[in-house]
């Protein structure tokens, strides 16, 4: 729910900075603010009313995968027709080795992207969430993770034009 009130520049550095390392020590967000130069009941301040609006739905640790046992993942395109997107994208949505759920203007129009301990773990759940939304091996895309590349998602919010993190507060 947002109050309609617009981020400013300071909003969007403290997003910025939110994006970037927070060090596990006692006082993680007096370490944040003084990384952006304000008070840090500035910035819980700002962060309270981000969360309020919406902007912020949560800040979490990234956790690797592989050092926590779970070793294979795939991508996974299903042909959904568009009357039943809502309906199997909750049944997909439902399962919690299920990371992200996607619909796209597309011939296969819902992606998801599954892991689990095992290849074979991968596929028990893979064929149950095929049996539960009424698919074969034959409708879907199935696309194997071979190599982990980049898992990083920042977006570069305050940017030169509001002085990048350490521009005027």
């Amino acid at each position: 729910m947002t109050t309609g009130q617009e981020t400013d520049p300071l909003d969007l550095r403290i997003l910025d900075a939110l994006q970037q390392d927070i060090p596990l020590i006692p006082r993680p967000y007096e370490a944040v603010a003084a990384r952006l130069g304000i008070p840090e009941s500035v910035l819980l301040e700002r962060l309270e009313r981000l969360s309020r609006e919406g902007i912020v739905r949560g800040i979490s640790p990234v956790i690797e995968s592989r050092p926590m046992g779970i070793t294979a993942a795939t991508l996974v395109a299903l042909p959904v027709p568009e009357e039943s997107i809502q309906k199997v994208a909750a049944i997909v949505s439902g399962y919690p080795e299920v990371s992200h759920n996607f619909r796209r203007d597309h011939r296969y129009s819902l992606w998801f992207t599954l892991s689990a301990k095992d290849e074979e773990e991968l596929q028990k759940l893979l064929q149950e969430i095929l049996l539960r939304t009424g698919f074969s091996r034959n409708d879907i895309l199935d696309l194997p993770t071979v190599q982990k590349i980049k898992i990083d998602v920042r977006f570069p919010l305050a940017g030169d034009r509001n002085g990048g993190l350490h521009g005027p507060a």
